[in-house]
């Protein structure tokens, strides 16, 4: 199948568009949607890597996808949930009210950048969040959790194009659960707090959710539902994302590290969610 190469967001400098043809053996074609940019044949090489900092210096978003696909050739999407569909780290805006917003926040950091592996990070995390007043959860979401922008739009478009959705979070039940019912969501699956005597305990109930738990569950949704690869969509902002990611037909970086960039098929960075509904014919 053909690939193409998408660029979107400001115009394409022309200096740069002679090297991206040069680096990927592509040709233009025209006309496109505003500042949406089409190459056809697009082979993704050493050479593109290289333009990448460039690319995204002016401003830009980009993406290989097989020439000519809709989004309703997809049957499934699916959702990390921190930073990727919701705007915050539900786990540093517990800190917050513990008082240990930043230590916390400092191992996130080193877990989405692949420093610390995700089960050791979260263990870590949940350590400094113990005795705090389960009552905070609801204030979080209450007061604290906002969908990234696009998201009411991606997933609207999503399940009206016939697919299953699904949020895949090493982050808590209490917020995907709430997100499923709220937004209508086909599957949720994320780690459970453990509450005794109203107070977070600094555990989790059963087997962490880390990276290769999260792409084993969407190989299970995929397996259930008999939903071939190629037709699952994958997003994600971390390195806890990337295993699923590779369980998909369709990767989508948003708004993430350089390293999950660089594993993935689309990066968003600069537009909302919604910036994947462009790149379909």
């Amino acid at each position: 199948m053909t690939t193409d190469l998408i660029l979107q967001g400001r115009a394409l400098p022309t200096f740069l568009l002679d090297k991206l043809l040069a680096a990927t053996g592509a040709r233009q074609l025209a006309p496109c949607p505003p500042q949406v940019a089409r190459f056809s044949g697009a082979t993704r090489s050493l050479a593109f890597e290289a333009l990448i900092p460039q690319i995204e210096t002016e401003g830009i978003d980009w993406a290989f996808m097989p020439a000519g696909q809709k989004l309703r050739d997809y049957r499934l999407i699916a959702f990390d949930m921190d930073s990727t569909l919701i705007t915050i780290e539900c786990i540093d805006e517990l800190a917050d009210f513990a008082g240990k917003k930043a230590e916390v926040a400092a191992v996130t950091a080193a877990a989405m950048q692949g420093d610390i592996d995700y089960p050791e990070s979260l263990r870590r995390r949940l350590a400094l969040l113990a005795g705090l007043d389960a009552r905070v959860l609801a204030r979080v979401y209450g007061e604290r959790l906002l969908l990234s922008p696009g998201a009411r739009e991606l997933l609207a478009a999503a399940q009206a194009a016939g697919l299953r959705t699904a949020i895949i979070s090493g982050g808590f039940t209490y917020f995907t659960e709430r997100l499923r019912i709220e937004l209508g969501f086909d599957f949720a699956t994320s780690n459970e707090l453990e509450i005794s005597g109203g107070k977070i305990t600094g555990r989790v109930v059963g087997d962490i959710v880390d990276a290769k738990a999260k792409a084993g569950h969407l190989a299970r949704i995929k397996r259930e539902s008999g939903i071939p690869t190629e037709q699952v969509i994958a997003v994600g902002d971390g390195a806890n994302d990337v295993l699923m990611m590779a369980e998909a037909g369709l990767s989508v970086a948003y708004h993430a590290k350089p390293a999950t960039r660089a594993k993935a098929d689309v990066a968003l960075r600069f537009s909302g969610l919604d910036g994947l509904l462009r790149l379909f014919n």
